[in-house]
């Protein structure tokens, strides 16, 4: 387990997969945030691949994070909500930008969350973090065990919260997790980071 306020000023990326109750959670969840979060955030949730995705429409007009669906070799910019698109799977590549990949569907999903959060890894290693939420199968665990070897935070919804609870549950299972917290209190840990991203503007400023 480690600090919150240990995380304040370390964290460039925050990884996020969701399956079935997943836009509910993400509901709660993404809307809390405010512009003082520097962090980027890349998100999946498992869709329908035959419809397109609705979620940039959903959220754009609860969130203060400005929203985007993501395109291949797209800049990534802090304080940006990327929304995989559906049958993508969405990747962090070198720069950082994003990568699209049209590779075998990864626990029957693609866009796969373990895709997503293995590439996270191996690019921002222990400056980011992973949050698995609601879902009902698999995927995930073995993205989020990457995380934990490369050194960043690990987060999972409490499953007595979650809609679906068994990606929770397999996340718990597969790696050391340092917080498991309701999604409230997810949102308030990622509002510690907004601050802190807040007050180094100010110290700036004032030099």
């Amino acid at each position: 387990m480690r600090d919150a306020e240990a995380l304040r000023g370390r964290i460039d990326a925050i990884v996020i997969g969701a399956s079935a109750g997943g836009v509910d959670a993400l509901s709660i969840l993404l809307p809390a945030l405010t512009l003082g979060l520097r962090a980027s955030l890349f998100v999946v949730v498992h869709l329908p691949r035959e419809r397109p995705s609705l979620l940039v429409e959903i959220f754009a007009p609860k969130c203060a994070l400005h929203v985007k669906e993501a395109e291949d070799k797209m800049r990534v910019d802090p304080g940006t909500v990327y929304f995989a698109p559906p049958d993508y799977h969405l990747l962090i590549d070198k720069g950082p930008q994003l990568a699209l990949s049209i590779d075998e569907p990864v626990h029957f999903s693609r866009p796969s969350i373990d895709v997503l959060f293995e590439s996270a890894a191996d690019i921002y290693a222990e400056r980011h973090m992973g949050i698995i939420l609601t879902g009902a199968n698999e995927d995930g665990a073995a993205g989020l065990a990457a995380i934990h070897r490369s050194g960043g935070v690990t987060i999972v919804q409490e499953p007595d919260s979650a809609q679906v609870p068994l990606m929770v549950l397999s996340a718990l299972e597969r790696t050391p997790v340092d917080f498991v917290l309701s999604l409230k209190n997810i949102a308030a840990l990622l509002q510690t980071l907004a601050i802190a991203g807040v007050a180094a503007e100010s110290t700036v400023a004032n030099r």
